[in-house]
């Protein structure tokens, strides 16, 4: 197994390894985690408490993790916003709210089960040009009627040459908190979080109707990683032009 040159003792590779391994945990999972393990402190003497509380506490870690990604340096990709199951790849119109053209855009569907990393993640690099939040109902996630019927949050990011991307943040039927921490007039890199959804949900990527999909239905994505959609050579070459 090839070794860091720069960690010459075990326990420097042993900890590298385990931070390599173990990936850090959302600052939103914070109240989570603290709330079990006091639970699990104050009932310390009680071994159902103990074991409840010690047994969230770890639920929690492992749910609100945020693994490190690496996005790719290509131009003109669109990644993956969310870890989980493409389930729908279809043509719609983008989220009413938005007031954007009711022109159909090709929207790619993610279901996150609760085992999915639940971070979000900039499918391009880009300005924030609208954030939207509408509230709606809380059913499965899964079903294609939870695009129009459930709670979500909307953004558009524009990149540097004018292409514009939505991605949609969906609540489910055990989720019931989105949150997004991208603002109007914000710059993100591809790849980098912008949010997260707690307990089960779905994202939603409207790609310009000339995009190239490289993904499939039945196909597990990789937020910030897994390339969704590539975009037309003459979209990416615009914004060089003089």
């Amino acid at each position: 197994m090839a070794r860091r040159p720069d960690l010459t003792s075990g326990p420097e590779r042993l900890a590298a390894l385990v931070r390599t391994t173990i990936p850090p945990m959302h600052r939103a999972g914070l109240p989570f985690v603290g709330a079990s393990l006091a639970v699990a402190a104050l009932g310390w003497k009680n071994p159902w408490l103990r074991r409840a509380g010690l047994t969230s506490a770890a639920a929690n870690a492992a749910f609100f993790r945020h693994p490190p990604r690496v996005a790719p340096t290509r131009p003109g990709l669109v990644v993956a916003p969310a870890d989980g199951l493409i389930c729908l790849i279809e043509e719609k119109p983008p989220p009413a709210e938005l007031g954007l053209p009711a022109t159909p855009l090709m929207r790619i569907s993610i279901f996150l089960s609760v085992f999915d990393a639940h971070v979000q993640r900039a499918p391009i690099g880009g300005e924030v040009a609208a954030v939207v939040h509408r509230p709606g109902l809380f059913g499965s996630a899964e079903l294609e009627a939870a695009s129009e019927d459930n709670e979500r949050n909307s953004m558009v990011i524009r990149s540097p040459e004018g292409v514009e991307v939505i991605a949609v943040q969906i609540a489910g039927l055990i989720a019931r908190r989105i949150v997004c921490d991208a603002k109007i007039g914000d710059k993100l890199a591809m790849g980098q979080t912008y949010g997260l959804i707690r307990y089960g949900s779905r994202l939603d990527t409207y790609l310009p109707a000339d995009a190239n999909i490289l993904v499939t239905t039945g196909q597990r994505a990789l937020a910030g990683e897994t390339v969704l959609a590539e975009l037309p050579r003459s979209d990416v070459a615009a914004g060089a032009a003089p």
